[in-house]
C-alpha cells in the first residue's frame, strides 16, 4: 500500500478510483480534484482479472490466486511498479492523502466491493476509448461504468476519455 497524507490530516471519508496501466493520467487526476474538494482520502484501486479472491481483509485488500494453474503464484498482490509510479507522478504536488490497493476477478463486482468495505463516498472511472472494437467489447462483456452505476447505491462518476462532438456518429452507430 502506498500512502501520503499532507498536513497530517485525518480523513474520514474516501473516494474510489479505478486505475490500470494504459489509462491516461486524467482519470486519477480528476478523481484526486474531488478528494481535494471534499477533504476525502482516494484510494487507488486496480484489479488483476487473471486472479481471483481467496481472502478479504478489513482494509479492502484481497489475498487472491491466479485463474493460471501452470503460473508459479508467489502471492504478489501488489499493483505494477509501472503503475504505481505513474500515480506517484501524477498524484505529485496535490494536497490529497492517498493508497492504492490491489484487486482480483470481475472489475466491477471488485471496486464495488471495495467500496462498499470503506464505505466511499463515491467511485470514479474512465470511460472506454470511442473505437469500434471499445464498442463492440462494451457490449459483450459490459461497461464497468456501467455496471457499477446500475448496481451501486453511491454515486459512479465517470471521466470521459476521448468524447465524440454531439454532431459526430460514435464508432458503433450506423452510418
Amino acid at each position: 500500500m502506498t500512502a501520503a497524507e499532507p498536513n497530517n490530516r485525518r480523513y474520514t471519508s474516501r473516494i474510489v478510483v479505478g486505475v490500470d496501466t494504459g489509462q491516461p493520467d486524467a482519470v486519477v487526476q480528476q478523481a484526486a480534484v474531488f478528494a481535494e474538494h471534499f477533504g476525502a482520502e482516494l484510494v487507488c484501486a486496480w484489479v488483476d482479472t487473471g486472479r481471483y479472491v481467496i481472502e478479504e481483509h478489513p482494509d479492502g485488500s484481497v489475498s487472491s490466486l491466479s485463474f493460471d494453474p501452470d503460473v508459479v503464484d508467489l502471492a504478489d498482490e501488489a499493483l505494477p511498479p509501472r503503475l504505481v509510479a505513474r500515480l506517484t507522478a501524477a498524484l505529485d504536488g496535490r494536497q490529497v492523502a492517498w493508497s492504492t490497493r490491489a484487486l482480483a476477478g470481475d472489475p466491477a463486482l471488485a471496486i464495488g466491493r471495495l467500496a462498499d468495505t470503506l464505505g466511499a463516498a463515491m467511485i470514479v472511472v474512465g470511460t472506454r476509448e470511442s473505437s469500434v472494437r471499445a464498442g463492440l467489447q462494451a457490449f459483450f462483456s459490459g461497461s464497468i461504468a456501467v455496471r457499477l452505476a446500475h448496481r451501486q447505491h453511491r454515486p459512479v462518476v465517470m471521466i470521459p476519455l476521448a468524447p465524440v462532438p454531439f454532431e459526430q456518429r460514435l464508432p458503433w452507430e450506423p452510418a
